[in-house]
């Protein structure tokens, strides 16, 4: 059922001043709370893969003799460590129900950490400055729609169907693409890519506010803590995959 986002409108509120001002002060103190998780996530993100690459670079990364001259090739740990924060992604889903507060802020915590372990490469690949550049795009990307969806009385929820379908859709490709190796079907997955997460970013932000103001109405809402840790994963993921779709398509590559 479609449910409009602006709760002033929510049967029964009356239009009551007070009832309206203590829900809205509640809707901006928990949206605050998931912005700071997000953005914590993302800096311990960011330091353990800066400090990753200038420390430990050739633990994962061992310097090996190839054809084209010595290269860092990914050895296991880099591999283990590609694949750990899907692991943890995979904890977090099933023990919705089962995880207290303090285990679920402490798996993301982790894997934040080894999220920044697995992107490690990137400075291998591109150059710092591109790195950064790519990173101001994205945050003032993600900021302009996530304060759309958070500000839009229409309702979003028609297009999370599509930009599901359209998730799915680049999984099935970039699987399909492993095999073919084309650099233009890359290319058009990454561009899709770009406008699935824009899109889900507006979406999953209407979403938080929308279920906070349903679960507030309704007597208020339950166990914040652990909700503002799953809900700040949702915006994290999109912005780490909007920033890496980002900088496929722009960076600028290293030449050796």
């Amino acid at each position: 059922m479609a449910i409009n986002p602006d709760f002033r409108t929510y049967p029964g509120a009356g239009g009551a001043a007070t009832q309206a001002a203590a829900l809205d002060a509640g809707l901006r103190a928990y949206m605050m709370n998931v912005y700071n998780w997000m953005a914590s996530g993302l800096l311990l993100t960011g330091i353990v893969a800066y400090a990753c690459n200038a420390y430990l670079l050739d633990v994962f990364y061992p310097l090996t003799m190839t054809a084209r001259g010595p290269m860092h090739v990914p050895g296991l740990l880099a591999y283990a460590a590609m694949f750990a924060p899907l692991a943890f992604v995979m904890v977090l889903s099933f023990g919705v129900n089962r995880l207290s507060a303090t285990s679920a802020k402490t798996i993301f915590w982790l894997f934040a950490a080894a999220m920044g372990a697995s992107m490690m490469n990137i400075f291998l690949v591109y150059t710092g400055q591109s790195i950064v550049r790519v990173f101001f795009i994205t945050s003032g990307t993600f900021a302009a729609m996530s304060i759309w969806g958070y500000i839009t009385r229409g309702d979003l929820s028609r297009m999370g169907s599509f930009l599901i379908m359209g998730l799915f859709g680049m999984i099935l490709a970039g699987l399909v693409n492993m095999f073919i190796g084309s650099s233009m079907m890359q290319f058009v997955i990454s561009m899709i890519g770009v406008l699935v997460f824009t899109g889900l970013t507006a979406y999953d932000t209407q979403r938080i506010k929308v279920s906070y103001l349903q679960s507030a109405y309704a007597g208020g809402y339950q166990d914040g803590g652990k909700q503002s840790v799953y809900d700040a994963l949702s915006l994290y993921l999109n912005f780490i995959n909007l920033f890496m779709l980002i900088l496929q398509l722009t960076g600028d590559r290293r030449s050796n």
